[in-house]
């Protein structure tokens, strides 16, 4: 996917212009078009400071698109994210080709890095099957001010990570079977020099992974596999695992979903997508760190072979589950995967999973759950995400909530019927399939789709996790 290219220049030139003002409580008089700005705050009534919740736009004797917004460094980070979205939208809406970025005073650096970016993850064009296309991509983007230039060929390389992830999510499930998924990163693979390595069914089964099986074991054909790519760096010091439940398609097996919680179940894969797209931004980087994705790659179908309630079946490290519901399939796959990642004695394990409706239930599209095996690094986690805007909340797991996952005929059951506290319930499930004291995360992405936009993403599908999981992966070198 191709994104605009950025240039820098000292005069504002092009018909879609954005200035990022710092918070002021009247205009500067250098203000670029300050006199329009000036026009327009008087006819909306509008004091200059408020253009920090509510940019505006206008248009300059000359037919120039004019958009203003004021940057409040005490605000947090989303929602300054949320500000340059908005304003951006103003220009983007009209599908230029060019658009000029104006920054300056003590936020210009800030101002210059979200509007950039923003300008790159909302300009490229995500998949679309229409006969008559007729959306435009943004070609250039020019940043007047000064700045460290520096920093944008690592936001260029995370801009790259977000839409990989969207792209992937978005595109159809007849287009992203497990089978075209595959090819799909084994291409990727070679085309970035990561290390490729497949499981596929047939070696799962004689590996003893009968938690991944159980769920891909109802596909016709059986094409699921768990994909294992690693990038190394030279100059590591530190590996860390990067977890992805891959489920193309969801239809909840025997215990099928209803039509309303079937729809866009094909994005049930968000998980491996947000890891590819973070190794994909770290290898572009070259972060000094060692990557193991591990993608759990399957469909959940209904059919004679698919698994059923009161099956018993025995998981890659030995443990026998007692399957309560077969919509509960993504923890399945991720048990056989996260031991095989566990193995590997990572220094930090991710996992990313739209994994549980209550996870949803509780937070909403906004947020995204993580469970941690520490606090230390579950509040390292939360603060991430109030520092990329891609925000988190931490939740329990105590030891006495696994009492609810007690089985009389197998080591432990894999949900229960109720689905009280489901996402925690399901993090006590993985829990068991950790080996080696792996200090571990599991992100629960109930953010992954979020109507009218996220942060700084005006999208639904905002690739939720990759910023995030970058920062994490710098604070692991």
């Amino acid at each position: 996917m191709t994104l605009a290219k950025l240039t820098f220049s000292n005069t504002l030139s092009v018909s879609h212009q954005l200035i990022v003002l710092p918070k002021y409580k009247a205009l500067p008089k250098d203000a670029p078009h300050g006199d329009l700005l000036a026009a327009v705050l008087k006819r909306r009534d509008m004091k200059a400071d408020e253009l920090v919740k509510s940019p505006v736009a206008a248009n300059a004797a000359d037919g120039t698109l004019v958009a203003w917004a004021m940057l409040d460094d005490a605000k947090d980070t989303f929602a300054q994210q949320v500000l340059v979205r908005k304003a951006l939208q103003l220009l983007l809406d009209e599908q230029p080709k060019q658009i000029a970025i104006a920054v300056s005073g003590a936020t210009a650096q800030r101002a210059a890095e979200l509007a950039v970016y923003g300008a790159w993850v909302n300009s490229a064009l995500l998949p679309m099957r229409k006969k008559k296309d007729e959306r435009k991509p943004l070609q250039k983007i020019t940043l007047v001010g000064e700045v460290d230039r520096k920093v944008f060929d690592a936001l260029r390389a995370q801009s790259e990570g977000n839409l990989l992830s969207r792209e992937l999510t978005v595109t159809a499930p007849n287009e992203l079977t497990p089978e075209l998924y595959r090819q799909r990163i084994k291409q990727l693979a070679q085309d970035k020099g990561w290390k490729h390595e497949e499981f596929d069914m047939k070696k799962l089964r004689k590996l003893g992974a009968g938690a991944f099986v159980a769920v891909a074991q109802g596909s016709d054909p059986e094409d699921a596999a768990i994909v294992h790519l690693s990038y190394k760096h030279p100059k590591a010091k530190r590996t860390v695992a990067l977890v992805g439940k891959g489920i193309c398609f969801d239809t909840g097996g025997h215990n099928l979903k209803p039509s309303r919680y079937m729809h866009n179940m094909h994005e049930d894969m968000n998980g491996s997508a947000v890891s590819l797209g973070i190794l994909l931004a770290a290898s572009e980087q070259k972060l000094p760190v060692n990557i193991d994705c591990w993608l759990a790659i399957a469909q959940n179908h209904i059919s004679p072979k698919a698994y059923k309630q009161n099956d018993i079946v025995k998981a890659l490290n030995g443990t026998h589950i007692e399957i309560i519901h077969t919509d509960a399939e993504g923890r399945m796959v991720l048990a056989d995967t996260l031991t095989l990642a566990s193995r590997a004695k990572p220094d930090l394990m991710i996992d990313f999973a739209t994994l549980t409706g209550s996870m949803a239930t509780a937070l909403g599209a906004r947020y995204s759950g993580v469970f941690a095996s520490s606090d230390e690094l579950a509040q390292r986690a939360v603060n991430t995400g109030k520092q990329t805007g891609e925000r988190l909340c931490a939740f329990p797991q105590d030891e006495d909530y696994e009492a609810e996952l007690d089985s009389k005929v197998a080591d432990i059951k894999q949900c229960t019927l109720t689905g009280d506290a489901d996402h925690i319930l399901a993090t006590r499930f993985l829990k068991r399939f950790v080996e080696h004291d792996t200090p571990w995360l599991h992100v629960d992405l109930s953010s992954s789709r979020c109507e009218g936009g996220l942060g700084i993403v005006a999208g639904e599908v905002n690739g939720f996790g990759v910023a995030w999981g970058l920062s994490m992966l710098r604070g692991a070198i």
